[in-house]
């Protein structure tokens, strides 16, 4: 992100005021650089805290997260799970799968995390419960295709949660690249969609906050 430095101030004070996650996380976040190629992947703990504060806001019974990378985020949202709720996690990487499991176990939440290993695309359509919230944080050039699957699951009145629609700024320069072309349409998308209202976040890479009418 191009930040001025009054920015980046604004966000170390925000951070710094911020109540810590659990310390599990902090050690996720360590195992996902020593043993991941792309650990800019995990949510962190300012975003991690945010997902936290939604769940707990919401108290859903079903949370879907579509892209788990290494259980970061899935670990957030389930925080505010009522009595009996679950998080369903898809990750197409198999590999990853022991990370997850690891740390679901450190944090106590192997009971409340389902791990699904698959393609997105494929998995979605077979799931049949309906979620109170869903958290997309898989391929972007796939989003178009997770948010349309995941709304028919998502109850009246759920939330869908999408993270990285700014794609590092480059949604509003004249990039062309193909995630930034595929987010701008995700973008208009959402905003013309009138089965659902949305707030677009600028915080971090850009969350849109979707609510299902």
């Amino acid at each position: 992100m191009h930040h001025n430095p009054l920015q980046e101030r604004i966000f170390a004070y925000c951070t710094e005021h911020t109540s810590p996650v659990q310390s599990v996380l902090n050690e996720l976040e360590r195992a996902s650089h020593l043993k991941t190629l792309s650990p800019q992947m995990v949510s962190g703990p300012y975003q991690g805290m945010l997902l936290q504060f939604i769940s707990q806001m919401i108290r859903p019974h079903r949370v879907l997260e579509i892209g788990s990378f290494t259980g970061y985020s899935a670990i957030c949202l389930a925080q505010g799970l009522t009595e009996g709720g679950e998080v369903h996690t898809i990750e197409v990487n198999d590999e990853l799968a022991y990370l997850i499991r690891e740390h679901l176990e450190k944090a106590g939440l192997v009971d409340r995390v389902k791990l699904l290993i698959g393609d997105a695309g494929l998995i979605l359509p077979t799931l049949t419960d309906v979620y109170d919230l869903v958290f997309m944080d898989a391929g972007k050039l796939d989003y178009a295709l997770h948010y349309e699957l995941a709304l028919g699951k998502v109850r009246s009145g759920g939330f869908i949660i999408a993270d990285n629609v700014l794609w590092d700024s480059k949604v509003v320069t004249s990039d062309q690249e193909a995630t930034t072309v595929a987010l701008r349409q995700f973008n208009d998308t959402v905003l013309s969609d009138e089965r659902v209202e949305n707030l677009l976040l600028p915080l971090r890479d850009g969350l849109m906050l979707i609510r299902k009418r």
